[in-house]
């Protein structure tokens, strides 16, 4: 092979109970990345968007996880990497995951795949850090294992995958505005109390038996954010109104996805997750506010191989 063309998709993390620790990954929103051969060593990287993305190979995230793949291993070729960007910067949606993950994906499918899964999160968690000042990898780990996982450990990759209830729908509205991951960071509060410690780990604990007791009363109770939330919320135009919106058209939960500006609801219905959509939607037209929406399925393979020659 020395060619593949790859569909890596975006996700959602948090999921307001489980801080850089849960993720989700999205089935309609994602970059296209086809990686090449080349007869010279290197990495090459073409950007096809309207971003603005650097192609500087140590600016560029895809480029950074590439590298620390590559350092892993010996070839006498090169790679070419074009990145169809579908997926805004700064959405809250993995935008910077879907590069870095879909092209160590790519570059271990040309070298017939001598790397694990979990050795491309740590490839890819490379590109993470160069973007948000730290190392996580709650939105790379489900778009290489696909459905929702938990990340227990980062310094020794350790990722588990969780049931994924087959009526479970997202709903993301997304303000038309950029929050990068670092600046959103910097407004948390650097010490919790103990109580809230308590709260939060409850919150994560009862979310995960709702998944495999598919127990949605029981999820929409789990899915609260007592440490991030409150300070993110304010960098989110109309967000408690959002918020409210989708709860009362039937939601099993919403917050903030990610950094944001994204916002996530959770729906068992497709007929719910269009009112929910719709009315989030109608409410930021009345206030004449730009912004991206759609339903997704969750995703449970994560990337797709879309060519390969």
């Amino acid at each position: 092979m020395d060619k593949i063309k790859v569909f890596s998709p975006g996700s959602i993390t948090n999921l307001s109970c489980g801080y850089d620790i849960l993720g989700v990954c999205l089935n309609n929103r994602g970059d296209e990345i086809t990686v090449t051969k080349t007869e010279n060593k290197g990495i090459i990287i073409k950007s096809n968007d309207n971003y603005n993305i650097s192609n500087d190979i140590n600016k560029n995230v895809a480029g950074i996880a590439a590298q620390a793949l590559l350092k892993k291993t010996s070839t006498e070729f090169g790679f070419e990497i074009e990145i169809k960007k579908g997926i805004k910067p700064g959405s809250g949606i993995g935008s910077s995951a879907a590069s870095s993950a879909g092209t160590v994906f790519a570059i271990n499918q040309l070298l017939d795949s001598p790397f694990s899964q979990l050795d491309l999160i740590k490839f890819s968690m490379e590109g993470e850090k160069f973007v948000s000042d730290s190392y996580h990898a709650d939105n790379v780990a489900p778009i290489i294992l696909g459905g929702i996982t938990l990340v227990r450990s980062i310094s020794e990759i350790d990722v588990i995958k969780l049931p994924t209830p087959k009526s479970l729908e997202v709903i993301i509205i997304r303000p038309n505005i950029e929050i990068k991951t670092s600046d959103s960071r910097k407004v948390l509060r650097k010490k919790i109390k103990i109580e809230e410690m308590v709260q939060q780990s409850a919150n994560l604990g009862s979310f995960v038996s709702s998944l495999y007791s598919e127990d949605f009363n029981l999820m929409s109770r789990s899915i609260v954010d007592i440490i991030a939330e409150p300070n993110r919320r304010i960098l989110i135009p109309e967000f408690d109104n959002i918020i409210k919106l989708s709860k009362i058209n039937g939601a099993i939960a919403a917050g903030i996805s990610g950094s944001g500006p994204s916002i996530f609801s959770l729906s068992k219905d497709t007929n719910i997750s269009e009112k929910i959509l719709k009315a989030t939607t109608d409410h930021y037209n009345k206030l004449g506010i730009s912004y991206d929406g759609f339903i997704s399925k969750i995703n449970t393979t994560g990337i797709k191989i879309l060519e390969s020659n």
